[in-house]
């Protein structure tokens, strides 16, 4: 099982759409188990990819199993939790851990857990891997995506301290561009911090959560750019002049931000851009209208004309960019 954040601390980018889709054309198109984690309190992916029919079964059943139900059990002191109980999609083919707004009142818990991890508390930092105990207990999927919100706050900081990797969506404007050099810093500091404050844990404390894979190793696997308008040249697709500039920018800006403070020497022989996703203005919203990833659009959604064409592009889209992500994967490990 491999584990994959979807992160930038920049919102807007297209994450969401992003990781719906590619998730769903792992679990369709070829054939992958996929566990997809809504740990963003927005839960933009999960009224993406579920009727607000679900909603009731798991927001207003105490049984029901969402994101914020890993948190209480670690408040209480009792641990982590023992079970848990996904939602299969219908569309997407893929099972969710449904996101819930609750959640973002686990932001103050888990900031104040990380205060501890500094000082080698055992509680605190058994509590920065609450993630990396429930990645644990996934072992039946092939990849478990996660969903974040644009911050570096507490949360994302467990998330991305329990992934194996993350993909970094971009939009093709300025900020999105000045954000980059926040995801490297933080990300290498907050690696650091932990591994100080675990290696400093007395010998017994260490063995309670020895069974726990934390080796806080995440990579970074590349970024998508998303949604500028093309132009034709020479009958080849071209980004507007706007957005020409910015382009060029992004890959040393990524090189020099992300990759070297992140994945240290592992540089050229990569290619971290795998995908450029241009704007398919109202197949997006068709998509999330009908709750499907805009590879399977109809006409039953709404899909005329030179849409069906669109459509066909988005699959062939798709499979290039799960493609360039298994394969960046394949050379870092």
């Amino acid at each position: 099982m491999e584990s994959i954040a979807f992160f930038n601390n920049k919102g807007g980018v297209g994450k969401t759409t992003l990781l719906c889709n590619l998730a769903g054309y792992l679990s369709r198109k070829c054939g992958k188990k996929i566990l997809v984690i809504d740990a963003d309190p927005q839960c933009n992916t999960t009224s993406y990819v579920l009727e607000e029919d679900n909603f009731y079964s798991f927001y207003f059943d105490a049984k029901g199993f969402t994101i914020s139900s890993l948190i209480p059990p670690l408040e209480d002191g009792e641990g982590f939790v023992t079970e848990y109980e996904p939602i299969k999609t219908e569309y997407f083919g893929f099972d969710i851990i449904p996101g819930n707004p609750t959640f973002a009142t686990s932001e103050d818990f888990l900031a104040n857990e990380w205060k501890d991890v500094k000082s080698s508390d055992y509680r605190g930092i058994r509590s920065t891997l609450v993630f990396s105990d429930f990645l644990s207990k996934c072992t039946a999927y092939d990849y478990v995506f996660f969903d974040m919100g644009p911050s570096l706050g507490a949360i994302n900081r467990a998330v991305l301290l329990a992934c194996n990797y993350f993909v970094t969506p971009m939009s093709s404007d300025v900020f999105s561009l000045l954000a980059l050099g926040n995801i490297g810093k933080s990300i290498s500091a907050w690696i650091d911090t932990f591994k100080k404050g675990y290696d400093g844990l007395e010998i017994e404390k260490a063995k309670k959560i020895s069974m726990i894979e934390h080796s806080c190793e995440i990579k970074f696997i590349g970024y998508v750019e998303q949604q500028y308008i093309t132009k034709s040249v020479e009958g080849k697709p071209r980004a507007v002049r706007a957005y020409d500039e910015i382009l060029k920018k992004i890959p040393l800006e990524i090189g020099e931000k992300v990759v070297k403070p992140i994945n240290g020497n592992i540089i050229n022989e990569i290619n971290y851009k795998i995908g450029s996703i241009p704007n398919y203005h109202s197949l997006v919203p068709m998509s999330q209208t009908a709750h499907k990833p805009i590879f399977e659009l109809s006409s039953v959604d709404g899909v005329v004309g030179a849409h069906y064409q669109k459509v066909k592009e988005f699959e062939l889209l798709m499979k290039k960019i799960t493609k360039a992500m298994i394969d960046n994967m394949e050379k870092i490990k």
